[in-house]
């Protein structure tokens, strides 16, 4: 008999184990269809903010995101911004550091570059042509640090750095002091190899073979890919697409849009953000107050003209993000403007990530720079 009933209960737990599974805190079991996965994907832990002397950081995973800070007083010092953790994380480059950039004249980041250059480290720049002859460029050809202008039309407006091919640096701010310390801008580290490859892909294609603007071609080797279980998107401008995708992701709004916009001239965004609204959906917004001033065909009048809660910003500096968070969960950035130019003629990237931790910090950078706006 007590056999008997010991065979009893070990059926009855083993049908129970079948039907509620084996639980495990903390992982994630189900991938997001159409993601192909880079590593065994544990659930994202509560991410820790990362402090800084002037601005505001913030690191969950394999993904560390820094706001400048430009009304705060020590901000006119010019140091312990957000650069520091990228000249940090060049310093700790071992193999290569590859960097395109708009414009530079951060000592920081000069001075890590030079560094890595005296420790053997492979360090190669791309530039934009009209920005070449300032101090800090001049001062890292004269040390034999190679690097090349784009020599078009368009404008080479990338803002990233490859470190060890493991990891990229990208965001909104140019490497000038203006950049890191007057300016909202802001810059996200994301640990990659796979992400680090696209960007490289990116890099090759303008330093070894001179393809800049429409000449690039389509050939981003992960453009979706999902990391410790959040997915995530990488593209190119003007090759790969990037208003279709992004006015696609506007349209599957569903509760809310969210903008900090530097340029804002896109009339199809302007126009689906506007019809949304006019659906029922919140939409908020802060837009450069120069460049609406100076903008031909901008959408700030629109709207205006449509009631919505959009503002020009507060900032004597520029306001110089280009981010969109629709339904408090997905972050699109990088550095494309929202404008013909960065679609059809210059050097862009953006990445897109499903996140809602990473969601509430672009959401917390929005609100100070929203309550400093002008209404």
């Amino acid at each position: 008999m007590r056999r008997l009933c010991l065979a009893i209960l070990v059926l009855i737990f083993s049908a129970l184990a079948c039907v509620t599974g084996p639980e495990t805190p903390g992982v994630v079991t189900v991938e997001p269809q159409g993601f192909p996965t880079e590593t065994p994907v544990a659930q994202a832990a509560q991410g820790e903010p990362i402090p800084l002397q002037v601005g505001y950081g913030y690191g969950n995973l394999f993904y560390e995101v820094y706001f400048s800070d430009p009304f705060n007083p020590a901000s006119k010092r010019q140091e312990g911004g957000i650069d520091i953790p990228l000249a940090r994380a060049i310093d700790e480059a071992r193999i290569s550091v590859d960097l395109a950039v708009y414009s530079m004249s951060l000592y920081s980041i000069r001075d890590a570059l030079l560094d890595a250059h005296r420790r053997g480290v492979q360090v190669r720049v791309v530039m934009e042509s009209d920005n070449l002859e300032r101090d800090v460029p001049r001062r890292l050809t004269e040390k034999g640090i190679p690097m090349i202008g784009d020599r078009r039309e368009g404008l080479m407006h990338n803002k990233f750095v490859i470190i060890d091919r493991s990891e990229v640096w990208i965001g909104s701010m140019n490497f000038t002091t203006s950049g890191a310390y007057d300016d909202n801008n802001h810059l996200v580290r994301i640990r990659s190899t796979k992400v680090a490859e696209n960007y490289l892909a990116e890099f090759n294609e303008m330093f070894d073979d001179d393809f800049f603007g429409p000449d690039i071609l389509p050939n981003t080797p992960h453009p979706q890919l999902t990391i410790d279980g959040i997915p995530l998107e990488v593209y190119f401008s003007p090759d790969d697409g990037v208003a279709a995708r992004i006015m696609k992701l506007l349209r599957g709004a569903e509760s809310s849009i969210h903008f900090m916009a530097y340029s804002f001239t896109a009339d199809d965004f302007g126009e689906i953000i506007r019809q949304k609204a006019k659906g029922g959906l919140r939409v908020f917004g802060v837009m450069d107050e120069s460049q609406v001033k100076s903008n031909q065909g901008g959408e700030f009048a629109p709207f205006q003209e449509a009631g919505l809660k959009v503002y020009k910003d507060g900032n004597p500096g520029q306001m110089h993000h280009k981010v969109i968070i629709i339904d408090e969960k997905i972050v699109i950035t990088g550095s494309y403007n929202f404008s013909a130019s960065a679609e059809r003629k210059n050097d862009e990237n953006v990445v897109i990530i499903f996140d809602e931790q990473l969601a509430a910090q672009y959401l917390k950078e929005f609100e100070r720079v929203y309550v400093r706006a002008q209404r």
